[in-house]
């Protein structure tokens, strides 16, 4: 018998496993470990073993199987887990078996204690050698020249201490494709430096297992699974668990490498994985826990370095943009006009987002500096691309592949930049790049990886030479502070040019100032009305759904008449942040978020005071998607108030950034978590809106309680 746990049950026979699609694969239920190792499963409240992997009873006892977890490893389990009620992963002490010693690790959730444990080596180094060996090696990383210098830094340094044949420092591009940017092997073995590899290499579920469990070894990619025991026990996550089997695709593709051992240690920047330090031997090769757990350390503090060197070239790039923003803005004055002003500073302004040629388009006219495009492929490009930056700057490495007519002059304009100026007839300017051809030497054709038909079984990649591919029609992207500075330059023009106009019509209207005057007082006071009269509509029938919620006498109806208030609150907030606010395209979204916060917290009575904390990145979204945004965070926080802490107050960390092109919002408590599925109004409703944006939704176990992650692009398709 398998007592009270609860896994993952699994009804009836095994489905056949489906390898029509890498991200289907379910990789984090295999069945089985590898067989270097053993893992038993223990009831969490009488560590009573009841499912194992492994050679247990050649290696502890053959009478495992219902047994006492303190027993059968000779150490009380059960007082280190009281010990630590906080920590879901503990190191035992070492276990004797029959023939060897094994090192033990332990990981508790609330439906299993797991332990896992592997061979320990017969000789240990010393701690203070182990420090000395890290601070040695987080004094090389600090000291590295540049990113690159960094990289080849940890690929020597991982090697030393890993010992294996060829290590890689393999980078994930923005297009979740890969490149080896750094490699220290043996010269024996084939180098992979500058390879590019495709993003179906790594799927989805496997990168998200990454970040999860950020050490994987694979001592002998010919090994033979050990299946979870008994028979027919339930489906046990094994996304933590170390000696967790490795889908038969993968080491399929390392065969095919001529690998034989391999590991992987993720480099996680900002909870986002940047990259891998990826291992491969030619022969067997077990890696013991402390040099993995050394590794994982020094993992962390490449990562460290990777985000300071990162950010401290992001700061040199802002201040030289900011400098060269100041001398060319110094070039502005009040008997200047746009089209003089640009025939003086032309040429700073392409030197200044480093671009080929500079152009701006206002109706039929047309200014030109640098070596551009033909004045009517100029036309073309910016009636194509002015709508789309009218509020925020549009940006394209590759313009012919969304506007197939710049094919004809993608050698001088490939990559384009562009920003709307809101003047009377709109003046657009735009940045251009030229060609860069690009030769990418791919490990294997990409084209060819994981072909056929979508019912077809997947097979991994046989072969892995260089396949080299000529990139044509892009330039060199765009960063995101040269994207920001042109939106700032475009800005800062516009109100110089608005100044200049001022002046000018200051001098015109004297004459018929009183009419202006009161045309402006009709204006203002017109827009003050609408306000209002919105603002009433809005609390008239906030105050209605009040009324209705103290009389009903129904106190399912009244949270439900509250909950609707709260969302009306969120509508409100908008209106009232359009009407104080210059832009009515575009919001700040953190502000936003902000105000919206504190409204609903004053709604939910004074003991949430302080309760909700906020950690947000300013974040520039059009105000169409902000509005949905937050109705989702009201949304959010309505179902912590009801399901988290059962209406009474609790923490509520609400954290907003900005990863690309995409903002990330999420929502966590310290509450009793997610209990069921719920398929209410508000589960509806919350779903429909994260659609609308195009977003997903994840929820994850908080520990304690739920976090609830939002990801969606910035501006719609």
């Amino acid at each position: 018998m398998l007592g009270p746990v609860t896994f993952e049950t699994q009804r009836g026979p095994p489905d056949p496993l489906d390898l029509t699609s890498c991200d289907r694969e379910p990789i984090h239920v295999p069945g089985s470990i590898q067989p270097h190792g053993m893992v038993l499963v223990a009831d969490p409240g009488t560590l009573t073993i009841v499912a194992g992997a492994g050679d247990i009873e050649g290696a502890l006892d053959p009478a495992w199987l219902g047994a006492k977890l303190d027993d059968l490893l000779g150490q009380s389990v059960s007082a280190l887990l009281d010990a630590r009620p906080g920590q879901t992963t503990i190191a035992l002490s070492s276990v004797t078996g029959t023939h060897a010693r094994f090192d033990a690790v332990a990981r508790r959730s609330s439906t299993a204690i797991v332990v896992e444990l592997e061979p320990a080596p017969a000789v240990m180094p010393s701690s203070i050698d182990m420090l000395f060996a890290m601070e040695e090696a987080a004094t090389a990383f600090e000291q590295a020249f540049g990113l690159l210098q960094l990289c080849e830094r940890a690929a020597e340094t991982f090697r030393r201490l890993t010992g294996f044949d060829r290590v890689m420092v393999y980078r994930f591009l923005d297009d979740d494709a890969g490149v080896v940017v750094a490699e220290d092997r043996d010269p024996a073995q084939r180098t992979f430096l500058n390879q590019h590899f495709p993003a179906s290499d790594i799927p989805r579920q496997a990168r998200a297992l990454y970040v999860r469990n950020r050490v994987r070894v694979i001592p002998d990619v010919g090994y033979e699974p050990a299946p979870l025991r008994p028979v027919g026990a339930p489906t046990l996550d094994m996304s933590d668990i170390s000696l967790r089997s490795v889908s038969p695709i993968h080491l399929h593709y390392l065969a095919n490498m001529d690998v034989a051992a391999s590991a992987s240690v993720s480099i996680v920047r900002d909870g986002m994985l940047w990259g891998l330090i990826a291992c491969h031997h030619s022969v067997p090769r077990l890696l013991p826990l402390h040099v993995r757990m050394t590794c994982r350390a020094l993992a962390g503090s490449l990562a460290r370095q990777i985000r300071a060197k990162e950010d401290a070239e992001l700061y040199r790039e802002r201040i030289r943009l900011r400098t060269a923003e100041d001398a060319i803005v110094n070039g502005l004055g009040s008997d200047t006009g746009l089209t003089g002003f640009l025939a003086d500073t032309g040429d700073e302004i392409c030197r200044m987002m480093v671009a080929d040629s500079f152009a701006a388009v206002r109706g039929d006219d047309i200014f030109v500096a640098g070596r551009a495009p033909s004045a009517e492929d100029v036309r073309r490009i910016a009636g194509h691309v002015g709508e789309a930056a009218r509020v925020l700057p549009f940006s394209s490495d590759r313009l012919s592949e969304h506007f197939p007519p710049a094919i004809a002059c993608r050698d001088l304009a490939s990559g384009v930049l562009a920003v709307t100026m809101p003047t009377d007839d709109p003046t657009i300017l735009l940045w251009f790049r030229a060609e860069q051809v690009q030769v990418v030497n791919w490990a294997g054709n990409p084209h060819k990886a994981h072909a056929g038909a979508p019912d077809v079984p997947l097979t991994p990649r046989a072969s892995f030479a260089i396949w080299s591919e000529a990139v044509q029609g892009r330039s060199a992207p765009w960063k995101v502070h040269e994207i920001e500075a042109a939106g700032r330059l475009s800005q800062t023009l516009f109100d110089a040019r608005q100044h200049r106009r001022l002046f000018e019509v200051n001098h015109a209207l004297t004459a018929t100032i009183a009419d202006n005057e009161s045309l402006l007082l009709q204006k203002d006071y017109l827009i003050k009305e609408v306000h209002h009269r919105v603002q009433n509509s809005l609390q008239l029938v906030s105050a209605f759904l009040g009324l209705q919620s103290r009389e009903v006498g129904n106190a399912t109806l009244t949270a439900q008449l509250t909950e609707a208030q709260r969302r009306l609150s969120a509508v409100a907030m908008v209106h009232r942040r359009l009407h104080s606010d210059e832009h009515l395209q575009a919001i700040d979204l953190a502000r936003y978020i902000g105000d919206l916060c504190t409204e609903i917290g004053s709604t939910m009575g004074p003991a949430w005071d302080g309760q909700i904390q906020l950690e947000l990145t300013p974040v520039l979204m059009p105000t169409e998607r902000a509005v949905h945004l937050g109705l989702i965070l009201t949304e959010l926080l309505i179902n912590a108030n009801k399901y988290a802490y059962d209406g009474e107050p609790g923490p509520v960390m609400i954290t907003l950034h900005q990863n690309r092109a995409r903002l990330m919002l999420v929502v966590a408590d310290n509450g009793s978590g997610k209990s069921g599925k719920r398929e209410g109004f508000g589960s509806r409703m919350l779903a429909a809106l994260v659609t609308r944006l195009a977003g997903t939704m994840e929820e994850a176990d908080n520990r304690p309680g739920l976090r609830i992650t939002i990801s969606a692009p910035i501006v719609g398709a």
